[in-house]
């Protein structure tokens, strides 16, 4: 019998069972794909993940990313968490103060800037939804198809449908049909990621909500790659002024997650927050 080096962290939240948590497995070099799945089915978090040696030279570790159901190629808050556990596990990056993890989308940079780590939102890619997609999403919603603003689907390694709704007030209200919403989603899709503005003074900019009920995950409390989505859009069309800005997410699940976007001159996106290690062990093979 093996054992692995373990680490479940809470992410965008820097207080314990708060934020996301994501399973991290450290020197999984030798766990067979089929074996992954089944931890990540085991586990039953939005997504767990194994940190292997890179088989690129310009990277610190290869991640490699499952939900209950399936291995994506990249997202955001296994992304900062696993960063935190290899640092935290005595990882010396070839660059003080920034890590590069090799993954199914490529080379992703994760900074360190003060205690929040950042990763570089990998190229979004867009597909406007159609008029009949807005009305089949708002249908699944439970809202008027007159209530959705921009709508795309962006590709960021998961591929979310990313909605903009009129404010913050109108995302915490959803109340999705999950079914319904699985079977909308056409095959490579994640899910649905819907935000919307809140007025000034309210301690956040934006509330963000993540559906992905065909990957297990009904809700994800705090997503870093649907937050990149967001992202992504508000760059698009200029929705917030100013080169940054904050989302707040997990308040129907009571997790307060937090997260910090900004956006550099050369158009990259930064998204980033806090992260705390809640379970420190091994687990066995």
């Amino acid at each position: 019998m093996k054992t692995f080096p373990f680490q479940q962290v809470d992410v965008f939240t820097d207080v314990p069972f708060k934020g996301n948590p994501v399973a991290v497995v450290l020197g999984a070099d030798g766990i067979p794909a089929a074996e992954m799945q089944a931890i990540a089915r085991w586990t039953n978090l939005s997504e767990t993940t194994f940190v292997c040696s890179p088989t690129d030279p310009r990277a610190d570790y290869r991640l490699r990313i499952f939900t209950p159901q399936s291995e994506l190629p990249f997202a955001g808050h296994p992304t900062l968490g696993s960063a935190h556990a290899v640092l935290r596990h005595g990882l010396e990056p070839r660059v003080a103060g920034r890590v590069v993890q090799e993954c199914g989308r490529g080379l992703v940079p994760v900074e360190q800037h003060g205690d929040r780590l950042f990763l570089a939102l990998p190229a979004p890619r867009f597909v406007d939804l159609s008029e009949v997609g807005r009305g089949c999403l708002a249908e699944t919603l439970g809202i008027e198809s007159s209530a959705i603003g921009h709508a795309a689907s962006i590709d960021v390694g998961p591929v979310w449908w990313t909605v903009q709704l009129s404010g913050a007030q109108d995302v915490l209200a959803l109340r999705p049909d999950m079914e319904k919403l699985r079977l909308l989603m056409p095959d490579g899709h994640t899910g649905v990621t819907v935000f919307g503005a809140y007025g000034p003074g309210m301690g956040s900019d934006v509330e963000v909500r993540s559906f992905a009920p065909g990957e297990g995950v009904p809700e994800d409390p705090v997503c870093g790659s649907g937050n990149g989505c967001v992202a992504a859009l508000v760059q698009r069309h200029r929705l917030i002024a100013g080169h940054s800005y904050s989302a707040t997410q997990g308040r129907c699940l009571e997790r307060d997650g937090r997260i910090a976007v900004r956006f550099d001159a050369d158009g990259t996106i930064w998204v980033g927050g806090h992260a705390v290690t809640c379970i420190d062990g091994s687990i066995r093979r």
